[in-house]
């Protein structure tokens, strides 16, 4: 079995650029370019206000008990549905979530989780 990866990383904005600048002139020149994709935080601090213990932990029981709605996910966590609301809402954004509309009776939102591991680099 294939595990899914999402890479999450932390760089400056320095390095950000940097590596901006590296891939145009390879374009310039006509390189080709390997596609990099994950999510990069500036610093430590800005990594552990996303990744807090209960995001983690919404984060798993999405991926393993695939929640119907944001109400079942409520429930399997034992949160105030207003703050699972607003944890996934943040955790869109930042692209560690999915969100799929049901229009079966009423419109459900049904989060999903399509990666096995989270992989953090952080450069030395």
């Amino acid at each position: 079995m294939k595990i899914k990866k999402v890479k999450i990383g932390i760089r400056s904005l320095e390095d950000v650029l940097y590596n901006a600048r590296e891939v145009m002139k390879k374009l310039e020149r006509g390189a080709k370019v390997k596609k990099e994709s994950g999510i990069y935080f500036e610093n430590l601090a800005a990594f552990r206000r996303v990744i807090t213990e209960k995001r983690l932990e919404m984060l798993h029981v999405i991926k393993e008990r695939h929640p119907s709605s944001v109400y079942e996910l409520a429930k399997m966590l034992d949160r105030d549905i207003k703050n699972v609301n607003m944890d996934l809402e943040y955790l869109k954004e930042v692209g560690l979530v999915e969100i799929k509309r049901s229009k079966e009776k009423r419109e459900r939102v049904i989060p999903e989780v399509n990666y096995d591991a989270i992989e953090l680099l952080v450069a030395v």
